[in-house]
């Protein structure tokens, strides 16, 4: 049964957070994709991060020229859903700079975006680590920014040897653990979206209320 809101199917993003075209966490939200649209039943909109290009974040640039075009890209289609998948590579047990330049620009478009968004991070790398380390530090300024990130994660180890041909993962056990976490994450969506007494309920960054300002997140 489709996962939908008040007024059809939720709409889900699903970001491949590598600029490298084939990239093993490309893979991964390509499977994940998959798994949103034909086991759960919501809509996708199914991005990679080399089609949203800016600058490193200059204050002195948004002031002269604003949000570059392709952070606004990138905050459009993330307004436009109700939950984001972030499938993000591990750079020296940390995000890739790229992502975080992303979000620090992203973070400066009022209304801010990230706010009550639910997201799911997922990860592949070819370490016996998946990648682990690197969702642990991505959590952190999007729990700044207000989004609901949901507790499990995911990790896919030697994911080099992980995927199947047809794009599933090669350990069954895996995929079938994959398919019930992307399910148990939309169900919670789902139930935010559609029932009133759930909503704004979540904060994850102190003194956060729903009538609060905005507040700048990328600061000097």
């Amino acid at each position: 049964m489709a996962a939908e809101t008040a007024t059809g199917p939720m709409r889900v993003l699903v970001l491949g957070a590598s600029l490298r075209a084939d990239s093993l966490n490309a893979q991964l939200a390509s499977l994940v994709a998959r798994l949103v649209r034909d086991e759960a039943g919501s809509d996708v909109d199914h991005a990679h991060l080399n089609e949203f290009a800016m600058l490193l974040y200059n204050g002195d640039t948004e002031d002269a020229e604003g949000v570059p075009p392709g952070a606004l890209a990138l905050c459009e289609r993330l307004s436009a859903c109700q939950a984001l998948v972030i499938s993000a590579p591990e750079y020296n047990a940390s995000m890739p700079g790229v992502l975080k330049n992303a979000i620090d620009w992203v973070s400066r478009v009022h209304p801010q975006p990230f706010k009550d968004k639910h997201a799911l991070l997922v990860s592949a790398s070819p370490s016996m680590v998946g990648g682990n380390r690197g969702l642990w530090a991505l959590r952190v300024p999007l729990e700044h920014l207000g989004t609901r990130v949901y507790p499990d994660m995911f990790s896919l180890a030697k994911a080099h040897e992980g995927f199947t041909a047809d794009g599933d993962l090669a350990h069954s056990g895996l995929h079938e653990r994959l398919a019930e976490l992307v399910t148990s994450f939309l169900r919670l969506v789902e139930a935010d979206t559609r029932y009133v007494c759930l909503r704004r309920r979540w904060y994850e960054f102190p003194g956060d209320c729903t009538d609060a300002p905005v507040t700048l997140r990328a600061q000097d």
